[in-house]
Parts: structure tokens; C-alpha cells; sequence
């Protein structure tokens, strides 16, 4: 799993943060090869499930010789985030978290009146 940011701002909360982009690459052993179940969960400041997307891979066979498989993949989100603080993104393969990408979110600074000269 490859993590880009560790913060995002809003302009407000509750809020949305549009398209945030995970890029992943699952891999795995020859003996691993099969379905599996994968679930992304965006997880709040209290470490409650906010966003929960599941779904399956199939790690197929690799060529002879290779000893290990892989799995790329892109999700894109929109992040529901409720207030500011310490949020995650929790993979979990098979129902074990397999990695979690920790980021802030915060409030963008308010600009207070005047304009600029």
C-alpha cells in the first residue's frame, strides 16, 4: 500500500473530502492463490467505522517458476469526515487487517474580512 498524504483539509465540518485515490498492491504467496475477501473502512477519531466497502479478489495462478502473486488495484473515495482529528483507512483481507493509512483532517483557516492590496 502505497500512503501520498497524511493530511486533508475542509472547508467545514461535517464534510466531504472528494476524491481521495489508494493505490494498492496486494501480494501474496504461490500457496495464496484463490478468492479472497477485501474490506476498506475509513475509521474516525474513536476508531468507529464511518465507511465500509467489501469485495473480492482472485489471486490467479502465477507462471511457473514465480513464487509470489500479485494484485494491483486503484479505489477512489469520497471521505465522509464527521470533525477533525486522527482518522484510517483499514484494509483488511480474509477479515485480518492487512494495513491501515492513518491521516489528519482539519479545518481550513478562516480568512478574516479585507481584501489585498
Amino acid at each position: 500500500m502505497i500512503g501520498v498524504w497524511r493530511h486533508v483539509t475542509l472547508g467545514e465540518f461535517p464534510g466531504v473530502h472528494p476524491r481521495a485515490h489508494l493505490v494498492l498492491l496486494l501480494t501474496g504467496r504461490r500457496d495464496e492463490v484463490g478468492d479472497h475477501r477485501v474490506s476498506l473502512t475509513l475509521r474516525d477519531p474513536d476508531d468507529q467505522v464511518v465507511l465500509e466497502h467489501n469485495g473480492g479478489l482472485q489471486m490467479m495462478e502465477p507462471p511457473a517458476g514465480v513464487t509470489e502473486v500479485e494484485a494491483p488495484g486503484i479505489v477512489v473515495l469520497d471521505l465522509p469526515l464527521e470533525r477533525p482529528g486522527r482518522h484510517a483507512i483499514v484494509v483488511a483481507i480474509d477479515g485480518h487487517e492487512a494495513a491501515r493509512i492513518a491521516f489528519t483532517a482539519s479545518q481550513t483557516p478562516r480568512q478574516v474580512g479585507g481584501s489585498l492590496h
